[in-house]
Parts: structure tokens; sequence; C-alpha cells
């Protein structure tokens, strides 16, 4: 299993300036290989997203606003009239935001941009929109940087003691920061704590096996990957002292929407009077 750089994990990052581009770290070639792909058009964004090249609904978000740079860097370039630009622009928009409809950080990153674009009038400096969603779309990661350090410093204070159960991934691979459900176990390793994570395989893209493995194998944290039935007999036997996840979204009431297994395990939980957490950031509520 490869392993990245001794640094933090760097799933999405702006390169360059506002005439930069997007790169993304490839989680459909993990754990093979690190590999990153540059994005420099919107229609290689959207495929990043379809193809789960870059997944986990806040890591979606932040890059669907970098997407938007290159929409008006587009939209910009092209031979038209201004009221042409603004309509290719706004249909850029709307293919970024319905790439990936489950996870809500994405249209609401998207909204947030398209306000600096309604607010710049019909008639704008299109140089002048690029650099000011460019610098938008860093704030939002930034923003999301900050939610997962207070995710995890929270979620770290009442975590139950004992081994922790958590399934699909929610770490740095899927946020801006260092994850959410994630977070909170890395937050809690680093104040000390000493615990072996299970990481449900996560059918049919494997993402435990797969992502949160090998994040938290670079962090030097215990993991095991089980099948995702196996988890009934741990939770069964009183091997692990709770479970967490994260949401791609979280609706007004509080249900939530995640991978699927997620409903499954939560009711096992239940069953088993195991803790059973969601964490998520903000722009994750519908």
């Amino acid at each position: 299993m490869n392993t990245p750089p001794q640094n933090e994990i760097h799933t999405v990052c702006w390169q360059g300036d506002s005439e930069g581009y997007l790169e993304i770290l490839d989680q459909t070639a993990l754990p093979a290989e690190v590999k990153y792909v540059a994005c420099k058009d919107v229609p290689a964004v959207i495929e990043a997203i379809k193809m789960l090249r870059v997944r986990g609904a806040p890591a979606i978000g932040i890059a669907g606003a970098y997407g938007m740079v290159l929409a008006v860097h587009h939209a910009k370039n092209r031979n038209d009239t201004d009221i042409k630009k603004m309509a290719c622009l706004q249909q850029l928009a709307k293919d970024l935001a319905t790439a990936r409809p489950t996870a809500v950080n994405l249209s609401w990153a998207i909204e947030r941009i398209k306000k600096l674009i309604l607010n710049s009038g019909p008639n704008p400096d299109y140089s002048e929109l690029q650099q000011s969603i460019l610098d938008e779309a860093k704030q939002i990661q930034h923003e999301d940087q900050i939610l997962c350090k207070r995710i995890g410093e929270h979620g770290s204070s009442i975590l139950p003691e004992g081994d922790i159960l958590t399934h699909c991934n929610t770490g740095a691979l899927a946020t801006g920061g260092i994850g959410t459900a994630l977070g909170i176990i890395v937050t809690a390793w680093n104040k000390g704590r000493r615990f072996q994570v299970f990481a449900d395989e996560t059918r049919p893209l494997l993402q435990g096996a797969r992502l949160t493995a090998w994040e938290l194998t670079h962090r030097q944290i215990p993991v095991t990957v089980l099948v995702d039935a196996a988890a009934a007999h741990l939770l069964k036997t009183g091997r692990v002292g709770c479970c967490i996840v994260g949401a791609d979204r979280i609706t007004a009431n509080g249900d939530t929407a995640n991978k699927i297994g997620t409903y499954g395990l939560a009711l096992l939980a239940k069953a088993h009077n195991v803790p059973f957490f969601v964490a998520a950031p903000s722009s994750t509520f519908d």
C-alpha cells in the first residue's frame, strides 16, 4: 500500500494564480498509486466528481467552487456578448451543481459563488470576477479546515472509551481538513487516546478498505478492515465502544443521508446499545 508524503494529505489544491488550474488527488487510484490529476476546464472537474476521483461532500463542494474559477475563465474567453457570456456562466454553474446531487455541499458552494457573479452586475470585469471567485473558493476551503478542526476537538471530548467502528471514508480525502468522523478519531489519537479502529470495507466501491485504511495507516493509527456483514458481530460482542460516520446530507429535521450501509449500521448500534455518532460540517445541513 502506497502512503502519501509525511505531510498532510492534500485532496483538492488550486495551482497558480487565477489563470491556474485545479489539482485533485485521484482517489480511484488509491491505495495502489498516489496520483494527481490536473483539471483545467469545467468538464474535467465534472468528470472528476462523477467518476469519484474526488469524493466526500465537503471536498466535492470545494472542487465545485474552484470549478467556477475555470467557468469564468471559459466565459471570459468567448467571443460573445456579455449577455451570452453570463448565460454560459450560469449553465456551467448548473452543470457543476448537478454533478453529484446527493452532496448538498456542492450546490451550497455553487450558490455561494453565484452570489458573487450576481453582485458583479451584467457587464463585469471578468478578470476581477475570476480573482474574486478564486478568493472565495480558497475561503470555502479554509473554512472547512477550521470546521474539521472544531469537529475533531468537540467530538474527541465526548468520544466513549473503547475501540471504534466507522463506515466509508470521512477523513482528509473527503474534506478540506483532517476530516469529520475520521477527524475525531485522529484528534483523539493525537491527544493520547489509544484504541483500535475497525473500518467497514464499504461495498461496492470499498471506500473503507481502500481509503480509510490508507489514511489511518499513514497516521500510524491501528486499523482493521472488516467485511460489512461482520459489523453485527462486533457490536453484539461488545468489541467497540461507539460507531462514528459522516453524512452527505442532513435535513432540517435531523435525518441524514450517507453511504449505503449506514442505515443498517445505525440499526445494529441501536439494537446493541452502542453509541452512534454522525459528524458533519454546517455546509452539509440542507
